[in-house]
């Protein structure tokens, strides 16, 4: 308790005793007649006497009167230096008497596994060789069961301990009792009609406990998310037509027995809309509102999406100041029909505030340079100010991939017509390294190790290298990305990779590649990508010893053993012929042919152009992705050809989270000038075009019958494929397990590849000489001749299930699938994996 001033005053005047006690004034009103210089201090032992003197200060001609004295009493005890005041009058004097507090000797933490002592070090205010503060310790309790609270730590409880110690010190311990870690044990969706809970689970960030919860932090309960996901679901709603969506609220409550949360979500829908009709409208004369009608993404007929419509008006106000109106504003409006369920989306266009930029202030980078923040807007100091191109610079910062938050707001500028933008960022780790491990019945296991950075040296450039060892496969790149070449919105891209791909039960051969490829991608729209390349690479052939053991002399004791005759049906009447070294398997011919021809060169220019409207890259259910690519190999180099290839994939949510697929594929290598297509130039097919065949299974094949009957390749291929992805209603939504049926057909025909091969001085036809292996004519002993192959144009289809795991340890595919249709020497392979992960 303090008594101020006047009322101790007139205490003492009417002669009322007063007890003083601690950190009270209990002087006479004579003392309010002093000076600083007649204040004795008692007591201190590290303060000096006038740094406590200090906080006195006089009035008027230097005197102190009893508010100075009050004030300067509050002001000792706030500094967090003391435990107790007191302030007394001994005879003339004014004694201020203080009790120091002890000073901290070291702060330590016990019982805390979860989170390292450095981060609980930095957050706590009591640090060694400080001040002692009983205020401060209790806050530093409360500060750490908050970081644990945060990491879903809600059983947490810390008990600070102090351990007096000599010369008026202290050890300060904080003993943690982590408890358990408190996730989100159910999530559940109260209103929703339209979608179900499963479907909009899959909408939010926040996860429920599972069994394998351990791999992340989604399941931890954080209030922050759960408001964030209030805001997912009602645009997700938006997207899809409900235009009257309220999430009205995100109900969280603690469940002591399961030691969890449950989070509830209302929803209330309402009706979904469709678009009824597209209108344009402007106040601005001498301007057409109908050419914006081309920068519209908004449809008559089509689902009322929020979405499209912002987009709309970001493309229609950057049109308009490309077009000269600087400060047009874009404002979209609807008029909803309830009886037809439909919205007349109307956009108008009127004349808005001049406004100028005055400035952009940029906060919270500290590795970033400020160039790579401010080459995201297309405006500057001086500009028009556009919110559609603040609008597009901050989502483009979030893109970067660079920050954990971006907040663009505007505060006023020097004058009314001038507004400052604050571009506040908040960066994060942008390095990664990862140890990445994968089986597939294709490539087998296969190891990775790669490191990245994805803001090298804080110039927003983009470095990777990484090496790759594996059953059948092996290698190394390096990568390097300038996202802006030139200070131009232009990405160049520098790859070096080694390949090698050895000989395994689908390929008798193997192959080494060596090249580089520098590439320039442009996004000429938000949904539209274009990328040139320019590739160049080094190619040779490796092949076991015994598929080239034979010398292929037709007089050679070695030829033919009557026994292998008799097995293949080959007569060998009249003939002294033998072909005992055969009996191992030996190359097709278009294999012998490249061993022969040494390392290839190949020098090509080509260019990617890619559609993406995917609502989501990993895990899509609605939207169109198209890739188009044209590769043209001549450009120097050992071959010639012109490679175009085209795939498309369509998604499309169909009723209760069903989801179907429709996979189009084709392509095909034409020849150009003399050179001769190559087999490893043509395509090859297998389970990437018809699930239930092996790689490499279909299209053109040697008949050699006592070669290793290699697949050719062709030359045009096509492919065709509807799926339909269901999840397992019966399983919570975080395994991430979904079901799929699937029907596959297409070919690949039309081999082009060498076919003869005769050794120099000799033709195809010359009997009893040296002849190829795929050359030698099995029914006619003695006779070389082209090389026979099938080629027939087979449609090859097929039908089956699949598992698709999204799993932690990256996504899993299983496929059983089985051949309707197929040619007579394809190759079957009904069950196919493949995955991956990084830790």
């Amino acid at each position: 308790m303090r008594v101020r001033g006047g009322l101790l005053a007139t205490l003492i005047m009417f002669g009322v005793p007063v007890l003083a006690p601690v950190g009270a004034v209990a002087v006479s009103s004579s003392a309010a007649a002093q000076t600083v210089d007649s204040i004795s201090v008692e007591g201190n032992r590290r303060v000096e006497v006038e740094t406590i003197r200090s906080y006195f200060k006089p009035g008027p001609g230097g005197r102190l009167d009893q508010a100075a004295i009050d004030d300067g009493l509050k002001a000792l005890i706030e500094t967090g230096l003391f435990q107790d005041v007191k302030i007394n009058r001994v005879g003339g004097r004014i004694v201020v008497s203080v009790v120091e507090n002890a000073v901290i000797g070291r702060v330590a933490f016990e019982g805390n596994k979860k989170i390292k002592d450095e981060q609980l070090t930095a957050e706590v205010q009591s640090k060694p060789r400080g001040t002692f503060s009983r205020a401060v310790v209790q806050s530093d309790t409360l500060r750490i069961a908050e970081i644990y609270r945060r990491s879903g730590r809600y059983d947490v409880h810390v008990t600070p301990e102090i351990i007096e110690q000599p010369n008026n010190r202290v050890d300060l311990i904080f003993t943690v009792d982590e408890g358990v870690k408190t996730g989100v044990k159910s999530i559940d969706f109260v209103g929703n009609v339209a979608y179900s809970s499963y479907r909009l689970r899959d909408v939010i960030k926040t996860r429920e406990t599972n069994l394998l919860s351990f791999l992340g932090s989604a399941d931890v309960y954080d209030p922050d998310r759960v408001e964030a996901d209030r805001d997912l679901i009602r645009r997700f709603y938006l997207k899809h037509g409900f235009a009257d969506v309220q999430v009205v609220a995100a109900i969280t409550e603690y469940d002591p027995e399961k030691k969890g949360f449950l989070v509830t979500f209302k929803i209330e829908e309402g009706q979904q809309y469709r678009v009824g009709s597209v209108d344009f409208r402007t106040s601005i004369p001498n301007f057409d509102p109908t050419v914006l009608r081309t920068y519209s993404r908004v449809n008559v007929g089509s689902l009322y999406n929020v979405e499209s419509v912002e987009k709309s008006v970001e493309e229609m106000q950057i049109e308009a100041s490309r077009r000269g109106f600087a400060f047009a504003v874009v404002r979209p409006g609807g008029d909803r029909n309830f009886d037809a369920h439909t919205v007349s989306v109307v956009f108008n266009i009127d004349e808005g505030p001049r406004t100028y930029i005055e400035r952009i202030n940029i906060r919270g980078n500290v590795r970033t340079r400020d160039y790579v923040i401010r080459r995201e807007f297309d405006l500057s100091e001086g500009d028009a100010y556009n919110r559609a191109l603040v609008d597009r610079a901050e989502r483009r910062l979030k893109n970067l991939d660079f920050f954990k938050s971006v907040k663009i707001t505007t505060e006023p500028g020097s004058s009314s017509d001038r507004v400052v933008l604050i571009v506040d960022l908040e960066e994060k780790s942008t390095g990664d390294f990862s140890v990445s491990g994968g089986y597939s019945t294709t490539d087998g296991a296969l190891a990775e190790v790669s490191v990245s950075e994805r803001n090298l040296l804080g110039r927003g450039l983009f470095a990777k290298a990484s090496v790759t060892y594996g059953q059948y496969a092996r290698g190394y790149s390096l990568s390097f990305v300038e996202p802006y070449l030139l200070d131009y919105r232009v990405a160049l891209g520098l790859d070096l990779y080694q390949r090698t791909q050895l000989s395994n039960s689908y390929i008798s051969y193997g192959t080494k590649t060596l090249g580089f490829s520098p590439r320039l991608g442009f996004s000429l729209r938000e949904d539209l990508a274009l990328q040139l390349r320019y590739s160049v690479y080094r190619q040779e052939i490796t092949l076991p010893s015994y598929l080239q053991d034979c010398n292929n002399t037709l007089g050679d004791p070695n030829f033919m053993s009557p026994a292998f005759a008799n097995a293949n049906g080959i007569s060998l009447a009249g003939t002294t012929n033998s072909l005992g070294c055969y009996q191992n398997g030996e190359a097709s011919l278009p294999v012998r042919k490249e061993l022969a021809g040494g390392k290839t060169l190949t020098s090509a220019l080509g260019y990617t152009l890619t559609y993406n409207t995917l609502d989501n890259n990993k895990n899509p259910t609605d939207g169109l992705l198209v890739d188009f690519r044209q590769d043209f190999a001549g450009v120097g180099g050992d071959v010639s050809y012109l490679k175009t290839a085209v795939d498309a994939k369509y998604y499309q949510s169909l009723v209760s989270d069903l989801v179907g697929l429709v996979h189009v594929q084709g392509g095909i290598l034409n020849k150009w000038g003399s050179t001769d297509l190559r087999m490893l130039d043509h395509f090859q097919m297998g389970p990437n075009l018809v699930r239930g065949f092996a790689p490499n299974g279909i299209g053109p094949r040697d008949l050699n019958p006592y070669g290793t009957q290699d697949a050719l390749g062709g030359t045009k291929y096509w492919g065709a494929s509807l799926e339909l992805q269901m999840p397992f209603w019966f399983l919570p939504k975080e395994v991430g397990l979904k079901g799929a049926v699937y029907a596959d057909a297409g070919g690949l025909y039309d081999y082009q590849g060498p076919t003869t091969w005769a050794l120099t001085g000799e033709t195809t036809t010359t009997k009893n000489s040296n002849c190829t292996p795929s050359t030698v004519n099995p029914a006619t002993p003695g006779t070389c001749t082209g090389l026979v192959y099938d080629n027939g144009n087979v449609v090859r289809s097929s039908v089956g299930v699949g598992l698709i795991w999204q799993s932690p340890f990256g996504p899993l595919r299983f496929d059983y699938a089985v051949p309707l249709t197929k040619g007579a020497y394809d190759r079957v392979q009904q069950f196919r994996f493949g995955g991956g992960t990084s830790f």
